[in-house]
């Protein structure tokens, strides 16, 4: 008994995808498809990096094309291919580097610098090639939160190697001075040392690139905003009045220079008592849902106020690659692959895909 193609792609625009929440047929993920009388081969190409979800989203795509009458043999490949997106007007996408994600807050100790490093490791767990640039200039912490020291190597005496711990390649100015060290710098010092950092950094084809802005919307964070290809940024804050004054801010500042948001992250949400589990709310409730929907960006998560996260920060072993099947890294791992999903779901870059046109004199 024969199987037709239609009835093939009809089961298959019945599965959804559980990140994307569409279908696998209007989300264009099935790929190859192919049926020899009964037997059925596809492959289901993903947008997102997703090592933890493959597993699972094979054998659903398998069962539901098992209630076709008189079905045979089922191959299901899944796959990931992240393609480099859109990024602001006027700029385009690094060569080296596909989608860049800039990690923010509109005031300093909300945990951005926490966030970012975990989104980074959560992002390379799930198969992504993932870099971090520690871009606040006058407190970079990525070395001591990722367990790196050193100098970067330069190969011509121009550019300098990333250095890498944890699969994740990562920059900063934190391994070109003294730990002790006060930046003094202006504004146009700083921008210039950011632009440096990223341009002469030789990231090695990453998939994401993941920012840690330096706090606030001052001239630093608005220059980089205009003159960094960046794919969409994520805003940090806790549930605090104070903290979401701020966050709001840095919203609208991405908003101005046409950079997308992915989404808030909010921090601290809930303090649990290690010694009895009470949960307390010391900083609020609900507050980065409502700054939410009062702009209509995702909210990606939230995360509670543990001594396990600092601890692990502060040790070089952040949460992620500490603690890997606990609760707070299943959190951080959801947020990065809300994340992903989102980057994949923006418009394509094609600039590549353009000839370059040279017009001759004969």
């Amino acid at each position: 008994m024969s199987i037709a193609v239609e009835d093939v792609k009809a089961a298959l625009s019945q599965i959804v995808d559980p990140n994307t929440t569409k279908d696998y047929v209007s989300g264009k993920s099935v790929k190859n498809l192919k049926v020899d009388g009964s037997d059925i081969s596809l492959d289901i190409e993903l947008g997102y990096p997703a090592n933890s979800q493959i597993d699972a989203i094979r054998s659903s795509v398998i069962a539901g094309l098992k209630a076709l009458p008189g079905v045979g043999n089922i191959s299901v490949s899944v796959s990931s291919k992240i393609l480099a997106h859109t990024v602001q007007r006027g700029l385009k996408p690094m060569v080296n580097v596909k989608n860049i994600i800039a990690v923010a807050s509109g005031k300093g100790g909300v945990g951005k610098s926490t966030t970012a490093v975990n989104l980074a490791l959560a992002l390379a767990a799930e198969g992504a090639s993932v870099g971090l640039l520690d871009a606040d200039i006058y407190g970079p912490s990525q070395p001591m939160m990722l367990g790196v020291s050193g100098r970067p190597q330069t190969k011509d005496g121009k550019s300098m190697e990333p250095l890498e711990n944890y699969g994740v390649q990562v920059s900063s100015i934190g391994f070109l001075i003294d730990p002790d060290e006060p930046m003094v710098w202006r504004g146009p010092m700083v921008t210039q040392a950011l632009q440096q950092l990223l341009e002469q950094t030789n990231w090695r084809d990453l998939d994401y690139l993941i920012v840690d802005m330096p706090p606030g919307t001052g001239d630093i964070q608005l220059t980089l905003s205009q003159k960094v290809p960046v794919t969409g940024a994520v805003i940090v804050t806790t549930p605090q009045d104070i903290a979401l004054l701020d966050a709001r801010k840095g919203l609208k500042m991405f908003e101005k220079v046409g950079i997308p948001i992915l989404g808030v992250v909010e921090n601290m949400s809930v303090h649990i008592c290690t010694n009895c589990g009470h949960a307390e709310e010391i900083f609020g409730h609900g507050g980065g849902e409502k700054m939410c929907k009062d702009f209509g960006v995702d909210f990606l998560g939230a995360l509670p106020l543990t001594m396990a996260i600092r601890e692990q920060a502060d040790a070089g072993k952040p949460t992620v690659v500490a603690d890997p099947d606990g609760k707070v890294a299943s959190i951080y791992k959801e947020i990065a692959r809300k994340v992903a999903v989102q980057v994949a779901e923006k418009a394509k870059d094609m600039t590549s895909k353009f000839p370059t046109i040279v017009v001759k004199n004969d």
